[in-house]
C-alpha cells in the first residue's frame, strides 16, 4: 500500500497567465468595493476633507515653519500633502496583505487559493492589487486637488526620480506587510505588528512635520524605517526638483530595504503557508 500523500506542486505561470490571475483578483475586489457605494464615496470625500483641513492649518502656520522647510521650498502645505499621499501607500502596504488574508480566512477562500498551482508570490500580489490601484487613485486626488485648487506647484519636479523612489518605497512597505500577514497566518489573531509600526511611523518618519523638530533619539528611530527615506526623497524630487546625486542617499537606503526585506518577507510567508498546510489550519481563523 502506498501511504504517500499527494504533494502540493507549484506551477510557474507565464506572463499572460500571471496577467489573467492578477486581473481576476482586481475584478473581484473592484466589484466588492463598488457594491458598497456609500463607503466608496465616503472614502473619496474623506480625502477632500483631509486636504482642506491641512490647507487651512498651513494658513495658520504661515511662514513660521519656513526655516525648517527651506530644503523643500518652505511651503508647509506642499510638504504635508506629500506626506498624506505617500502615507496612503505606507498604510496599504502595511495593512493590505494582512487584511486580505483575514478576509480570505473568514470567507473560507484562503485554503482554496493556496491549494491552487499558482505560486504564493502571485497570490500575495493578487490579494493586494486592488488596494494599490485604489490607493493610486486616492493619491491622484490628493495631488490633483492640491495643485489645481490650492496652489501646490510641481513645475520643477524630478519625475523619473520620484517614480523610482515611490516604487522602492512601495516594495519596502509591502515587505513589512507580508511579514505581518505571515504572522497572522500562524497565530490566527489580530495583527500586533502593523498597529505598532503604523503609529510609530506617523510619529517619527516626517509625515506631518520635519524630522528636525524631533529629539535626537526619535530621529535615530526614524532612520530605521523606510518611510523616512521615501518621504524625504519624494519631497526633494517633487518640491525641490533635486538631482540624482542629491537623492542618491535616500534611494540607496530604500534599495537596501528592498534587497533585504522583500525576499525575506516572501520566505517567511512561504514558511507560514507550509506550516499551516502541515497543521491543516489554513481555513482556521
Amino acid at each position: 500500500m502506498n501511504n504517500n500523500h499527494p504533494k502540493h506542486t507549484t506551477h510557474v505561470p507565464h506572463s499572460p497567465e500571471i496577467g489573467r490571475i492578477l486581473a481576476a483578483f482586481l475584478a473581484r475586489d473592484f466589484f466588492t468595493e463598488i457594491s458598497y457605494r456609500a463607503a466608496f464615496l465616503t472614502s473619496i470625500g474623506g480625502i477632500l476633507f483631509r486636504v482642506f483641513i491641512f490647507y487651512f492649518l498651513a494658513q495658520l502656520i504661515g511662514q513660521t515653519a519656513s526655516p525648517l522647510l527651506e530644503t523643500y521650498n518652505g511651503d508647509y502645505f506642499s510638504f504635508v500633502l506629500i506626506g498624506l499621499a505617500l502615507g496612503s501607500y505606507f498604510g496599504v502596504g502595511l495593512t493590505g496583505f494582512a487584511r486580505a488574508l483575514r478576509e480570505s480566512q473568514t470567507t473560507g477562500t484562503l485554503e482554496a487559493m493556496l491549494m491552487t498551482p499558482a505560486p504564493v508570490s502571485i497570490i500575495i500580489t493578487g490579494s493586494a492589487v486592488w488596494s494599490y490601484t485604489f490607493t493610486t487613485f486616492r493619491v491622484f486626488i490628493y495631488l490633483l486637488t492640491g495643485s489645481l485648487l490650492l496652489g501646490v506647484r510641481l513645475n520643477h519636479a524630478n519625475i523619473p526620480a520620484a517614480l523610482l523612489i515611490l516604487v522602492l518605497g512601495i516594495i519596502s512597505f509591502a515587505s513589512i506587510g507580508i511579514v505581518a500577514a505571515a504572522i497572522i497566518m500562524i497565530i490566527k489573531r489580530g495583527d500586533p505588528i502593523t498597529t505598532l509600526l503604523g503609529n510609530l511611523a506617523n510619529l517619527v518618519s516626517g509625515v506631518y512635520y520635519p524630522l528636525e523638530v524631533l529629539p535626537g533619539w526619535l530621529q535615530a528611530i526614524a532612520h530605521l524605517l523606510p518611510l523616512t527615506y521615501a518621504l524625504r526623497g519624494l519631497r526633494l524630487a517633487l518640491l525641490a526638483g533635486a538631482d540624482w546625486a542629491t537623492l542618491w542617499p535616500d534611494i540607496r537606503a530604500l534599495l537596501g530595504f528592498c534587497v533585504v526585506l522583500f525576499p525575506l518577507s516572501l520566505l517567511l510567508f512561504g514558511m507560514a503557508v507550509q506550516r499551516a498546510r502541515a497543521e491543516g489550519s489554513l481555513a482556521q481563523f
